[in-house]
């Protein structure tokens, strides 16, 4: 019976898990009914909310014109240099993450109008939508992600096995080269339209956020569509994609076809059913918003945890036969083995929503610090701020490290991709925590611009709140589980690195471990780990900088608009909206493309020159990882701190709104504004496309 359970699973799991990913899509289109079938509020909210939409449509329209030039060579060329099957899944993987993203962007502009219409009537109905809303956006993203590479793979194996497995490559390149050009994009707009309006808003004019005044607010509204929604939609979606695509590029190489492909898809099937289990909890509960959500996480975890282990035990009931990729010995590894793998990574998405929520939330300690630093002035605040954020690395990178050495215990290095696929098939509920957070800042912003009660804008700030907290924890996730997926990858550029070289060159397998001993006593090695090393660096060098002169371009707007026309500050004039939304959409459209660029370029040029090869490039990418990993997660702890230490101060605490700590809270938030959301969660596609690009690259180059 056993037997035949096993042989069902491995014939028909990619099936089912296709139609689990139907499921989620179709519980989305339920929950895009629901939002819909509820109030968007008086003329005033519907109008406000019709001109976010308007400038956040216009964004990405352009956006997806100029990407698509960009799109369209590399289409061709991988035509040319690799094969057709690998051009169409970039052409794939590109057009999923485009549309994730701008699902992302409309589930929200649909939720945020009612997300503030609820809150006139109670904290729960506006919860709901909020929450609602992003879940329709964390559903939409796995659905799409599972169905694309599960079809992709179906297909490509019936009309040709032989390159299914290596023109998977190319529908991760596709997804996560736009995911960086969104993610890069949308936080330049956002940032620098939030950083602008910060500085001439609050600090110079004294006005309180979103006050429609402020002739950058609209834009700002825009930019958490078009960054933390859009951006953060085809952020995940690479990441899902990426990681489904690795692991079954690893079970391939190292074991073979069967269950170790089939596996990874099945897990992302049954966590959707558990995320759907979760949504449906924190709708019905009646728990404080940030209990209500991390409940919901909770529940969504033990009921795939409980899912994972019949269906381990039916595909891998006599065990997994690998040759280790490192050592080259024979390993055999048990079912429970494999299980243990999976838990790691549940447990490993647990350990980084709570360790991030500790260090970004006004609960806890470190937020409070920066907001007692804010008392003594601008400097002290940034230094506390600079202080959290490197310390928020430790707990993370140590709980990586022990989570790669337990998983590579219990099943090598299909143990690692395991665990990642287990952690990145939590997607579901906990993206529906991110593009929480700007709705609920939006729903603030409509509520302020509409002229609701004070006491919905206390709704709204409560939420905003938590959402602020939640964006941060679903960056440490996005980061942590992309750390890990990278570990994943370089084992992929090995594997498939080595099968290149003996089944294409011809080379004995036996001096192969000369030519592809990554040792740290030889120099080129060291060389590869000081580029790698240097490229986080470079690339949130020059976004940072991206945003700096965007946002400096915002203020000077502002200024000349609140000189020219008095009359806007006393309210008897109205801003020119549009002229701040087409500074901050020409800005981030022109200024994305050399970092986004920035990877792909590296890999070639060191895979390229002769000097440096294979070897060298294998450095590349550990060092990327090491530097990236460190970077990302600092940048984005330090930001979500700085950004609810200002909240904290605005609550009251510390002389409250107006007062001296409350300028330095401002200043300590707008650095941190293209921390949290630009540099800090683009290194997350960054550090992929360059693991991506080295593996596509191999037999080209190599």
């Amino acid at each position: 019976m056993s037997a035949v359970v096993a042989s069902f699973f491995v014939d028909s799991g990619l099936t089912l898990s296709l139609v689990c990913a139907v499921l989620g899509l179709g519980f989305a289109f339920f929950l895009i009914r629901t939002i819909l079938s509820s109030s968007a509020g008086n003329d005033r909210m519907k109008q406000i909310a019709a001109a976010i939409e308007e400038g956040a449509k216009a964004y990405l329209g352009r956006q997806v014109r100029s990407i698509a030039m960009i799109a369209v060579v590399l289409v061709i060329l991988l035509a040319i240099f690799k094969d057709l099957p690998t051009a169409v899944g970039f052409l794939l993987g590109a057009v999923c993450s485009l549309t994730a993203g701008f699902i992302g962007m409309r589930i929200a502009v649909m939720a945020n109008v009612r997300t503030a219409q609820g809150a006139t009537e109670s904290r729960k109905k506006a919860l709901q939508a909020a929450f609602n809303g992003g879940a329709v956006t964390g559903l939409l993203v796995v659905g799409l992600a599972l169905l694309s590479v599960g079809i992709f793979w179906l297909v490509m194996n019936k009309i040709n096995p032989g390159k299914a497995l290596s023109s998977l490559v190319g529908v991760a390149l596709g997804a996560s080269l736009i995911s960086v050009f969104a993610r890069l994009g949308g936080g330049i707009y956002t940032k620098a339209a939030d950083v602008g309006a910060d500085l001439v808003g609050k600090v110079e004019s004294n006005l309180d956020e979103d006050d429609p005044r402020n002739p950058a607010t609209i834009a700002d509204n825009v930019g958490d569509n078009v960054g933390d929604c859009a951006g953060m939609a085809a952020d995940v979606f690479e990441t899902y994609a990426v990681s489904l695509i690795g692991a079954v590029l690893v079970g391939a190489l190292t074991v073979g076809m069967g269950a170790p492909v089939i596996y990874p898809f099945v897990l992302g099937g049954l966590a959707i059913i558990a995320s759907i289990i979760g949504i449906v909890y924190v709708n019905m509960t009646t728990a404080k918003p940030a209990a209500a959500l991390m409940r919901g996480v909770l529940l969504s975890a033990v009921v795939s945890a409980v899912a994972f282990w019949p269906v381990t035990q039916s595909m891998f009931g006599e065990g997994l036969h690998v040759r280790d990729v490192m050592s080259g010995l024979e390993m055999s590894y048990s079912a429970l083995g494999i299980y243990l793998a999976a838990i790691v990574g549940l447990v490993m998405t647990g350990a980084a929503v709570l360790i991030t929520n500790y260090y970004t939330s006004t609960e806890y300690q470190p937020v409070r610090k920066i907001a007692e630093a804010s008392i003594t002035g601008h400097a002290t605040n940034i230094i506390a701020g600079l202080a959290v954020g490197q310390q928020a690395t430790a707990l993370p990178v140590l709980c990586i490290g022990a989570s790669i050495w337990l998983s590579y215990h219990f099943a090598g290095l299909y143990g690692i991709a395991v665990a990642v696929m287990a952690m990145l098939a939590m997607a579901g509920i906990i993206i529906s925590l991110d593009a929480f957070g700007p709705i609920t800042d939006n729903a603030g912003g409509i509520a302020v611009m509409s002229g609701l009660p004070k006491e919905v804008r206390a709704i709204t700030d409560e939420l905003d709140a938590v959402g602020n907290t939640m964006k941060a924890v679903t960056k440490g996730y996005a980061i942590a589980s992309a750390g890990l997926a990278a570990i994943v990858l370089f084992g992929s550029y090995f594997v498939d690195l080595k099968h290149h070289l003996i089944e294409v060159r011809h080379i004995a397998e036996t001096d192969l471990n000369t030519m592809l001993e990554f040792s740290l006593k030889d120099p080129k090695v060291i060389i590869g780990l000081f580029i790698g090393g240097l490229l986080p660096y470079l690339f949130s060098a020059f976004s940072m900088n991206a945003v700096g002169r965007a946002a400096g371009a915002v203020v000077t707007e502002v200024r000349r608009q609140l000189a020219a026309r008095p009359g806007i500050l006393k309210g008897e004039d109205t801003p020119e909206y549009g002229a701040c939304v087409d500074i901050v959409t020409k800005a981030a459209l022109r200024e994305m493309i050399i970092p986004a660029l920035l990877p792909v370029l590296v890999v070639v040029l060191v895979a390229a020159i002769p000097a440096l090869g294979m070897v060298v490039l294998g450095g590349v990418l550990v060092g990327s990882i090491v530097t990236g990993l460190f970077m990302g997660i600092s940048m984005t702890s330090s930001g979500g701190a700085w950004d609810n230490a200002k909240k904290y101060i605005e609550e009251g605490h510390h002389g409250g709104k107006g007062s001296e700590a409350h300028k330095a809270s401002v200043t300590g938030d707008t650095v941190g504004d293209p921390y949290k959301d630009t540099s800090g969660p683009a290194i997350n596609p960054m550090i992929k496309v360059v693991n991506i690009v080295a593996i596509l690259i191999i037999p080209i180059l190599f």
